[in-house]
């Protein structure tokens, strides 16, 4: 196919553009020349000075053709190559990729507390458990560093964040002398560097770099004042989350819920911000905002004047040009660090050589704790912190080398798909459960829409709200029962999601239901097996069956189920009997909802109410009873 070059010459010339290659580009310039210069170049053998010209002008059209055909692709996703172009891209989708991938492993942490009498028995003083803080470090025999994600407090425990407890030694006449703590915390390859920065006179949009190939993260950025730069998304990016204690002094409401709830949530404001993006695998870049740290980010506010000419006869910009930015127009992007010197903490480590083995990370490094300035001994004080020990039950797995050019191409266009929005009902759900049990233990999540459920009995004048949703939730207490969030657990989950919900929703946080029952069974055995390890067998394996973590609100009673792993265990012959009945009364522990079973059963299916709940077999020892019959 051959395109015709629009000339104002008498003699237009036919300029064939289809040419991509050197033998191509010289082809058609022989082809060309014998065409138009007949007379004047009919030698086309190499030895003639002109076929060194053409050869030369081909030469320079594939290189040409070559840069442009490179420079379009890169510029693409699907199709770019180069490290730099590809993480640039990256960006732009908001996906930030990573240089090395951390292994990460629970990491068990120990300490001694002394014992104390108290009402007559021992027990272990918690005047002297210790609270760890987040990045402290423990390192493998390999000298391999890991460091938590987050706190470790031995003087709280929950259902999500339990603290184990055994005797450690006893006196010389058999009393407890010391008790042994152990918590569990995610440990991640790495360690923390430190690097300083000198900076002069404010700058727009300051950045400054930091070169090493396993760079993980950013730890923290302060200045020669103590003033914190905190790291966000993207500069435009004003607030963010911040966790405080959940102290008396801090919220004086919440802080009762402290043991269930130890950090509360909330959304701070943060002139000083900065951005953080790899170069390459060996550079990371930090930018810092145009502000002057004199000035504080002015609070964006709707100007008509900046979209409408506002004339009286009604003629508007927005006939011809709309610019949302230009309505909500604001010149803050953060603070610009002057005269001072920044301090950067970072995080390295990671790759293969982070994969260690088990029962390996046994050495406590650069530890730090919470001050304790009022203990009744120093003595004790420095002995307990000395007796800080820790251990991997599980191999450290997952670290690598980072992402490769297609691993980054596929999360970008994958994160851009999700853009940390909670748009889907399972949007929501995973938001609600992955918010940190720092903040509250979510442990199961319900998703309807306001007008879907039935209206509560206590709310008889409620209208419902279409464009609303309810999310039920319920956590566990001490003892893993199910049970609802409290007030500071609620007041953080409603932070947490309100940087990911649509501007449309509303979401009203309610309590689930929790339906109580015991179950009855009655089985035959094989006559050569012994009625009573039948029988025990069938206890244990319903028990794993209705273990909590395995259930979630509206999920269904499928007896058939039930039915099919009564029959499989070892020595049942037949099934006579499988009967529910429902449990309630709070004296007693239960739930006090009562529930029609025969009537929510259909098909051998046992149905939730309409109302989202939970089933719960509260007291699996007490509340399944069997019996084995003879013939």
């Amino acid at each position: 196919m051959t395109y015709n070059k629009v000339s104002n010459k008498s003699q237009d010339k036919d300029v064939k553009y289809l040419n991509k290659d050197y033998n191509s580009f010289k082809d058609n310039l022989m082809e060309f020349a014998e065409v138009y210069f007949p007379n004047n170049f009919n030698d086309f053998s190499e030895g003639n000075p002109g076929m060194m010209f053409m050869e030369m002008a081909a030469y320079v059209g594939d290189v040409l053709s070559f840069y442009t055909d490179t420079q379009l692709r890169e510029s693409m996703l699907l199709f770019a190559q180069e490290e730099e172009n590809l993480y640039n891209l990256a960006y732009t989708l908001g996906y930030k990729p990573k240089v090395t991938t951390a292994a990460s492993t629970d990491l068990e942490v120990y300490q001694l507390v002394p014992s104390i009498l108290h009402n007559n028995a021992y027990v272990p003083d918690f005047t002297y458990a210790l609270s760890i803080n987040q990045n402290s470090t423990f390192k493998s025999t390999e000298g391999t560093s890991f460091y938590t994600t987050d706190p470790v407090r031995f003087n709280y425990s929950s259902s999500l964040d339990p603290t184990d407890i055994s005797i450690y030694q006893y006196d010389s006449i058999s009393n407890p002398e010391y008790y042994l703590l152990k918590k569990k915390v995610k440990s991640i390859s790495g360690e923390v560097l430190t690097q300083s920065f000198p900076i002069g006179a404010a700058e727009r949009f300051k950045t400054i770099n930091i070169f090493n190939p396993n760079i993980i993260s950013i730890e923290s950025i302060t200045d020669d004042k103590g003033n914190r730069w905190h790291e966000v998304p993207y500069l435009a990016q004003d607030t963010m989350f911040e966790e405080v204690e959940n102290t008396g002094a801090n919220d004086p409401e919440l802080h009762q819920y402290n043991r269930q709830t130890p950090y509360l949530l909330k959304l701070n404001k943060v002139p000083k911000r900065f951005v953080s993006r790899f170069k390459t695998k060996g550079e990371l870049e930090i930018q810092f905002g145009p502000g002057s740290t004199d000035n504080s980010d002015p609070f964006i506010t709707p100007d008509p004047n900046n979209i409408g000419l506002g004339i009286k006869d009604g003629r508007s910009k927005l006939d011809t040009a709309y610019d949302p930015s230009n309505f909500l127009y604001t010149k803050a992007y953060g603070e610009s660090p002057t005269n001072t010197t920044l301090t950067v903490k970072y995080i390295v480590g990671g790759g293969l050589n982070s994969n260690v083995n088990s029962d390996t990370i046994t050495i406590a490094n650069g530890i730090s704790t919470v001050p304790q300035p009022n203990l009744p001994s120093r003595a004790m004080a420095n002995f307990v912190r000395g007796s800080i020990a820790s251990n991997n039950p599980e191999p450290a797995r997952g670290g690598g080398d980072g992402d490769s050019i297609e691993e980054v191409r596929m999360n970008a266009m994958a994160n851009f798909s999700a853009q940390s929005r909670t748009v889907t009902r399972n949007d929501y759900l995973i938001r609600t459960l992955s918010m940190p049990s720092r903040f509250g233990g979510v442990a199961k999540a319900y998703i309807t829409q306001d007008d879907q459920i039935t209206p509560m009995t206590n709310e008889p004048n409620r209208i419902p709200n279409p464009l609303a949703l309810n999310l039920y939730t319920l956590g566990y207490d001490s003892n893993k029962n199910i049970t609802t969030l409290n007030t500071a657990t609620k007041n953080n989950l409603i932070t947490y999601l309100e940087q990911y919900r649509m501007l449309t929703d509303a979401v009203n946080i309610k309590d689930g239901f929790v339906i109580n029952f015991e179950l009855e069974f009655e089985i035959t055995a094989f006559k050569n097996f012994n009625n009573q390890e039948v029988l025990l067998r069938c206890i244990s394996e319903l028990k794993d069956y209705f273990t909590i973590d395995k259930w979630q609100i509206n999920q269904p009673i499928i007896i058939s189920e039930i039915e099919n792993l009564i029959a499989g265990v070892q020595g049942v012959q037949t099934l006579e009997k499988i009967d529910f009945k429902n449990k309630t009364g709070t004296s007693f522990g239960y739930s006090q909802y009562k529930y029609d079973f025969k009537g929510a059963t259909k098909k051998r299916v046992i149905y939730p109410s309409l109302d989202p709940s939970i089933f719960e077999l509260k007291y699996p020892n007490t509340d399944i009873k069997g019996r084995v019959t003879t013939y």
